[in-house]
Order: structure tokens, then C-alpha cells, then sequence
């Protein structure tokens, strides 16, 4: 099957304009006994390899989603199937109560490689979030008077549970049936007054993204993390970093705070840990190593089969020249969504290593996502006006050179529609 070769047939303007619920399918299947949560498109995905997908009718997709920066070496990639193959024929879940090998090696690699103290394993970046508030309050008991307040940034997403989304900001994520919890403040992005403002004796911690992903792809200026990691030095409170989407290679380093040249005292990771696979951490460095025993726990944590997969993704991560292949075809999609942005007088390109954002130049995004769909490309829009751009790690430029060409003809799409309906309502 020739992939590059695929077409999809003009869609209309009401095929962009509205998206069909989920029909029975060639194999019978239908979506009315699942529980909605989330809006998704018709394709029901069976099989993937690398940068592509095949849905039940066997069209194949270029995916730049890659389950929101999760699928870190793509789908199915060889070294992931042969480590999660021979730990379940042997253990896949001892119980969180004793130790498994995958949990000490993991946690010591983790620590070795991050110059981190502790490590704690986890299901999900919320959870992994949630622990890091639980933990920066802790210390706040123990070493600041029982301060617990923690400062978020406007724009950020923590996650989804009660404890996380409270610590968000993020408009994406608000819902009018769940309480916010209090103790959390929320001050403006990259504003460095309004952060020094905030502080106040009861303050524990500084909690942000490096990149702001739901919010844009919206990146931290140096002289901003910096100075917030000089404030949190200053006053002796903590720096918890989310590196939910940032962390385990993304950004072109291991972790973003790299790129910054900072130190975060708590480190939150997730999605891309795993490569697909349920799979985050907690890590914490000196001071901010306080937790004993009976205050964490969870079920499935540090279980032997999700921590094979984590040591996986981190042998491939940290192999040779992985991340230097990430900048360099980090620069390369840089460069081709850049080029692709002026000719279609798109807005601006923010990002770092394989994790972009392009704003486009008017609320189109979801029109865009929907058209290029039809030509057989994956991608997502976080925002009315901004596309996101997640490919897996292992990308490559011919990848790129094909999401470019399947993205300008979305744009075109668009554009065509755009141009019938001002027909339309001309006549």
C-alpha cells in the first residue's frame, strides 16, 4: 500500500462545520454504551506503527497527536512491545504493598539520570500532580508554619483531579459541577511582579508548566523561570515543575528545566514516561524529601508490567544521539511550519524540540484538525486559534515533510470553504 498516495474526497462546508457521531461500523461496533466524555471523531483505530494509524476500514493516518505526547516512541515500537511482552509472561502486578525489580530499577534510574533524591511511581500525570501538592504541603507543615497555599499560573492545567484542577487555570478544563478546592492562587504567566505580588507568609510552593501546552504551547521566558526559581531560593519555598508533556526527552532534554537552566526542589512526570503505557512520577530533590510511609498508595503504582515500560522508553531516550535527533528534527518541523505559516499568513510558531504550537490567524483550528483528517492527518487544536503539534520522538523527516504537505492542503481546504460561504452569503 503506497501511504503517501491516499486521498480523501472534498469534504463540504457542513462536513467542516459539524462532526458525525460515531456509526456502526464493518465490524458492528458502536459508541451508545460508552459513557461520553470526551467528543471524537468517526475513525476507530485498530492497528499502529510508528508515526502511522489504520483505522477499521484500513485508511491510514500520519499521526502528530500521538495521544497528546504519550506515545513518545510512537505506536507499537519494537523495544516497547519485547519489554512489556516478557514482563507480563512473568509478573504483571505483585501488589503496590511489596517490591517489584521494575520498581527499584525504575525509581534508581529515574533519581540517577534527573539528579533527583526519591522517586514515587504513579498511573497518571494527575495523580502524580496531586502527590505533589500533597507532598509540597507536607513540607510546608513540617518547615514553614503550615504554610499550604500554592501559586499556579493563569493558562495552566494540572490535570483532572479535584486537587489538580484547582490548581489549573485553565478554561479548557473548567467545570461548573466540581467545587475548586481552596488554597491555590493563580497569578498571570511569565509575569514576574504579579508573582513576587502573590507571595505571602502562607505560601508553600510555586507550581508551573515550563511549556503551557493546553493553553498554546505557551513557553516559560528564561528571565521568568529563572526568577522564580530565585524567588523560591529567596523566601525558601518550593518550586514544583510540571513536566507532565515537557519532560522525558519532548523538549529535546531530558527534562525542559534543562533548556533553562533551573532546578525545580519537586518534578512532576507523565504521559510520555510510559510510551503509551499508564505510567508517571513523582521526584523529589533534597529538602523537599519529606514523605513516610502510609502517606502514598495506589493500587496499580510501581506495578511490574507499567515499569517495564518505563525503563523502556528511558533506554531508548537516553541512548547515543535519541535527544540529538530530537532537536535536529525538532528544528526541521520548526522550519517547515514556519515556512507553511508565512505562506498561508498564519500567526506565530512557539515551542521547543518536538512539542509546537502555531496560532493561526483567525478561530479556524477545529476546521483545520477536521480537513486535515480528510487528507489522512492527525493533529489537535488546543486552543479556537492554535494548532498542537506532538509527534512521536521518533519521527522522521520524511514524516515531516509529509504532515507539511497534508497540512497545506488542509489549510487550502479551509481557505476554499472560507471563500464559498462569504460567496454564499454575498449572493
Amino acid at each position: 500500500m503506497n501511504l503517501f498516495s491516499l486521498r480523501r474526497p472534498q469534504p463540504s462546508l457542513d462536513d467542516l462545520a459539524a462532526e458525525p457521531c460515531l456509526s456502526p461500523t464493518s465490524d458492528n461496533l458502536s459508541s451508545e454504551c460508552l459513557m461520553p466524555s470526551v467528543q471524537r471523531p468517526h475513525p476507530v483505530f485498530v492497528r499502529g506503527q510508528g508515526s502511522w494509524l489504520w483505522d477499521s476500514d484500513d485508511r491510514a493516518y500520519l499521526d502528530f497527536v500521538q495521544g497528546n505526547a504519550a506515545n513518545s516512541l510512537g505506536h507499537s515500537p519494537s523495544a516497547l512491545v519485547k519489554a512489556l511482552t516478557a514482563q507480563a509472561q512473568s509478573l504483571i502486578n505483585p501488589g503496590s504493598g511489596f517490591y517489584n525489580r521494575g520498581m527499584l530499577n525504575l525509581s534508581e534510574r529515574l533519581c540517577r539520570s534527573t539528579g533527583s533524591d526519591q522517586a514515587y511511581l504513579l498511573s497518571s500525570g494527575s495523580e502524580a500532580c496531586e502527590a505533589a501538592i500533597k507532598l509540597a504541603r507536607k513540607w510546608g507543615q513540617l518547615h514553614r508554619g503550615g504554610a499550604a497555599k500554592i501559586i499556579t499560573a493563569t493558562g495552566s492545567c494540572h490535570g483532572r483531579s479535584f486537587a489538580a484542577m484547582s490548581a489549573s487555570a485553565s478554561p479548557n478544563i473548567a467545570n461548573r459541577f466540581e467545587p475548586q478546592l481552596a488554597g491555590f492562587s493563580h497569578v498571570p504567566f511569565n509575569d514576574l511582579p504579579a508573582l513576587h505580588a502573590a507571595v505571602d507568609a502562607q505560601t508553600v510552593a510555586i507550581m508551573l508548566e515550563p511549556i503551557q501546552g493546553e493553553a498554546g504551547v505557551i513557553p516559560a521566558t528564561e528571565h521568568y523561570l529563572k526568577g522564580v526559581e530565585r524567588l523560591c531560593r529567596e523566601l525558601g519555598i518550593l518550586l514544583i515543575l510540571d513536566e507532565v508533556q515537557t519532560g522525558v526527552g519532548r523538549c529535546g532534554t531530558l527534562l525542559a528545566e534543562q533548556v533553562y537552566g533551573v532546578r525545580a526542589d519537586i518534578v512532576v512526570l507523565g504521559k510520555g514516561l510510559g510510551g503509551g503505557v499508564p505510567l508517571a512520577a513523582l521526584l523529589a530533590r533534597g529538602k523537599a524529601c519529606c514523605f513516610e510511609v502510609g502517606e502514598l498508595n495506589g493500587t496499580h503504582h510501581g506495578n511490574a508490567l507499567m515499569t517495564a515500560a518505563g525503563l523502556a522508553v528511558l533506554d531508548s531516550v537516553l541512548d547515543n544521539s535519541f535527544l540529538e535527533h530530537v532537536r535536529e528534527n525538532g528544528q526541521y518541523l520548526r522550519e517547515g511550519l514556519a515556512r507553511l505559516a508565512n505562506r498561508y499568513a498564519q500567526g506565530e510558531l512557539r515551542g521547543q524540540g518536538l512539542f509546537w504550537g502555531l496560532s493561526l490567524a483567525d478561530d479556524s483550528a477545529e476546521a483545520v484538525v477536521k480537513a486535515a483528517r480528510y487528507e489522512g492527518l492527525l493533529l489537535a487544536a488546543t486552543q479556537s486559534d492554535c494548532l498542537r503539534f506532538t509527534p512521536a520522538l521518533t519521527v522522521s523527516k520524511a514524516n515531516i515533510d509529509e504532515m507539511l504537505l497534508r497540512l497545506a492542503r488542509a489549510f487550502s481546504r479551509v481557505r476554499t470553504a472560507q471563500l464559498q460561504c462569504r460567496k454564499g452569503l454575498v449572493v
